[in-house]
């Protein structure tokens, strides 16, 4: 079984790479914490012209008709860049609700504007009781137990909420569920939900590898340059070892990512297990790695000025979002040990006793 990533997808990681180095600077994520939105929908629109939300949308609604193993490295070049836009929102999870509901008329509606850059989608999970990226949402998909409904932003009241991550933005939002915006119930609205969530957390525990890519990189470099004793501080053994051990555990979380994203692709039966085995993983490096970078950064690294904190808030609110660790440590244990889920081996297997 062949495990790399094809030509065409690495070359579309490198598209949206070098577009994101020069469109999604650090200071031009510092410039939307201080907008009344937080959000620019002039590089929502760029984003669009390289594809990036219209990877997921089939190619009869407009889309590239891509599945989640080309999208996972374009997820982690967002999370590498401080990408705030609800890429995982509206490109990964409501553009799948939206094609998986089985509205056509709706699909029709939607999609292509999605695809196009003209619309953004925003959707709710239990896990949460606030919606991200709502305020700039004309579309919002929301839960009412069993469940999913379509809404459009103008029949819901929105109250936004604080946080600790300014390129956030969640709201809390009140709504009347109504047979018009109904999509599905019962079975299907769960089998919905269940996906959309599984979805939204692979979506974040790929930026996550980005994220942490990203600290590592600004790290590593701080660390050759800044001296004491006359020499850089790098080549200290205390700070090589806390970098090295970091460093295993983000290529650790790599393999699950990347596992993870054939798993939601397929829609295979431990799809739930890869997805929380993934997110768990990055999450617990995320905040480890934050801590670490943090330390080797000294007194500096709590300055506004620093861009470290730019990505450790990233890591952060991604650890909270799409179900927090304790969440997918119980759904991993309850899978591995109680048998509540299929937990496939992935490669070796000791045999049995």
């Amino acid at each position: 079984m062949d495990f790399s990533f094809s030509e065409d997808q690495i070359l579309l990681q490198q598209t949206v790479r070098d577009f994101l180095e020069g469109e999604c600077t650090v200071e031009h994520v510092r410039s939307m914490w201080d907008t009344e939105t937080g959000r620019s929908p002039e590089f929502w629109g760029k984003l669009a012209e390289i594809g990036v939300p219209g990877l997921l949308v089939s190619e009869d609604h407009g889309g590239l008709g891509m599945n989640e193993v080309d999208m996972v490295l374009v997820l982690e070049e967002t999370g590498r860049a401080g990408t705030a836009e609800p890429v995982i929102h509206t490109a990964c999870v409501g553009v799948r609700l939206l094609q998986e509901a089985g509205n056509d008329a709706l699909a029709k509606e939607w999609l292509p504007k999605v695809a196009e850059g003209s619309a953004i989608v925003a959707v709710q999970h239990d896990q949460s009781p606030f919606v991200n990226d709502a305020h700039v949402a004309d579309l919002l998909i929301l839960n009412s137990g069993d469940a999913v409904h379509a809404v459009p932003r103008a029949d819901v009241q929105l109250t936004e909420q604080a946080n600790n991550d300014p390129a956030k933005r969640l709201s809390s939002v009140e709504w009347t569920p109504s047979a018009s915006t109904l999509l599905a119930d019962g079975d299907a609205g769960r089998a919905l939900q269940a996906a959309a969530f599984d979805r939204g957390a692979f979506a974040a525990a790929a930026q996550l590898l980005g994220v942490c890519q990203q600290l590592s990189a600004m790290t590593v470099l701080y660390a050759t340059q800044r001296k004491q004793f006359g020499v850089p501080i790098g080549s200290f053994q205390a700070v090589k070892h806390m970098m090295a051990e970091e460093k295993v555990q983000t290529e650790y979380g790599r393999s699950h990512v990347y596992r993870a994203a054939n798993s939601v692709a397929k829609a295979t039966p431990c799809r739930a297990v890869d997805v929380s085995m993934a997110k768990l993983a990055m999450a617990e490096n995320a905040v480890s790695l934050a801590k670490t970078c943090l330390q080797v950064h000294g007194a500096l690294g709590y300055t506004w000025e620093q861009d470290l904190h730019v990505w450790m808030r990233r890591a952060w609110s991604l650890d909270t979002a799409w179900g927090n660790s304790a969440f997918h440590r119980a759904r991993v244990s309850a899978a591995v040990i109680d048998g509540a889920s299929p937990a496939i081996p992935f490669g070796y297997e000791a045999p049995a006793a």
